[in-house]
């Protein structure tokens, strides 16, 4: 897995990667930060006219309902960058009308995957290497200039979630709403993200059902307080709510703006300032509604031997996605922030598109939201509601 994990730097750095596949060998480059003398040298280095490769959230927003993961669009003449990135993720844009369109193959696939774990638009430019230059590419792998990568190894890489984490440190740290805290940071195995674990209270004396909160980090709410959201009011509430039940842990994950980076959240806010809500705002830039893999949290857990847990959250994914992994989520508990002007369409939002338990807070906005737990079925089990 390791040239997989290179690859992911290597194309956040704005370099080429070779994807190879037994159905050919196939130079991929990210649009996003793609100039035009890059372009026509990765064209010239495979010997063949590069193809356009998006999501298929990407196309469903340019009015194309394929329903291939990749596509692969032969335009027509030859587009500059900015007519690259108009159509990658520029609200309005359109095809040109004799555009020609393929499903993406293993390779290309492994491109837009690549770009989405490297948290970039995923819209790639890809060249298939032709046989008669088969052999400058090879020159320029053997002497380092050029990454290559088994497309299928890739693709393990992106679908296997964090692999594995590595326990790296830890500290006592204080806090405000939980005095009695300890910091204890993980690092995922290809190094690009570190995520941490708030342990509150004394071990001994936590509930037979831990209480866990995962809570996925947002620099705009948590740390200066964005009104575009409630993040901020849910991470100090569920810190207090877990001390106030004897301890617990608040998983604190590097996954901003639902797993699409901070730079791609910034152009969804731009997107959304034009009308749009946040899930159509992320389909513009190629994103499905919620880009997060939750096994982070459950490997977390795992190391940390929590195995039952009552979960503070509004989100029915973050219970499914515990449930799936093994732990035993016996309660669960809303943790609500406050419903401004600023941030009530984004709630309702999630309320009626991401399916999130926030009916009540949005319909009674003046009275206090119910703390007392709600009961779960054990894994697998049928309920009659």
């Amino acid at each position: 897995m390791r040239q997989a994990e290179r690859a992911i730097f290597d194309l956040r750095r704005g370099l080429p990667v070779l994807l190879r596949d037994s159905a050919g060998d196939t130079l991929v480059q990210a649009v996003e930060g793609l100039h035009d003398e890059a372009l026509a040298a990765l064209e010239a280095l495979a010997g063949s006219a590069a193809q356009l490769v998006l999501s298929r959230h990407r196309m469903a927003a340019l009015g194309q309902g394929d329903a291939h993961d990749a596509v692969a669009l032969s335009l027509p003449g030859r587009p500059d960058c900015g007519g690259l990135r108009e159509l990658a993720w520029t609200r309005g844009a359109s095809l040109p009308a004799a555009t020609t369109q393929a499903a993406g193959n293993r390779a290309e696939r492994a491109a837009l995957r690549l770009l989405g774990r490297a948290q970039l638009v995923p819209a790639a430019v890809a060249c298939a290497v032709a046989p008669e230059h088969a052999g400058v590419v090879a020159a320029e792998v053997a002497c380092g200039n050029l990454l290559a990568v088994d497309a299928a190894e890739a693709l393990r890489l992106c679908d296997g979630g964090s692999g594995s984490l590595t326990r790296v440190s830890e500290a006592r740290v204080p806090l405000a709403e939980a005095e009695n805290s300890r910091f204890v940071l993980f690092r995922e195995a290809d190094g690009l993200h570190e995520h941490v674990a708030i342990v509150i209270g004394d071990v001994a004396g936590w509930p037979d059902a831990v209480p866990v909160r995962l809570h996925s980090s947002c620099l705009t709410g948590d740390l200066f307080g964005s009104l575009r959201c409630d993040c901020g009011e849910q991470l100090r509430r569920g810190v207090a709510a877990i001390d106030a039940q004897g301890g617990g842990v608040l998983l604190y994950l590097s996954q901003e703006g639902r797993g699409i980076g901070l730079a791609n959240k910034l152009r969804a806010y731009g997107l959304q300032d034009e009308g749009l809500d946040t899930i159509d705002a992320d389909q513009v830039i190629g994103f499905s509604k919620d880009e997060r893999n939750f096994r982070i949290a459950y490997e977390m857990l795992e190391q940390l031997g929590v195995t039952k847990v009552k979960l503070l959250t509004n989100n029915p994914g973050k219970v499914e996605a515990l449930q799936r992994a093994g732990i035993n989520v016996v309660a669960r508990e809303a943790i609500y922030g406050e419903v401004t002007a600023q941030n009530q369409r984004y709630l309702q939002t999630k309320a009626h598109r991401h399916g999130h338990w926030l009916h009540e807070l949005l319909g009674e906005q003046d009275e206090p939201a119910s703390t007392e737990p709600e009961r779960l079925p054990a894994p697998g089990a049928v309920s009659g509601a």
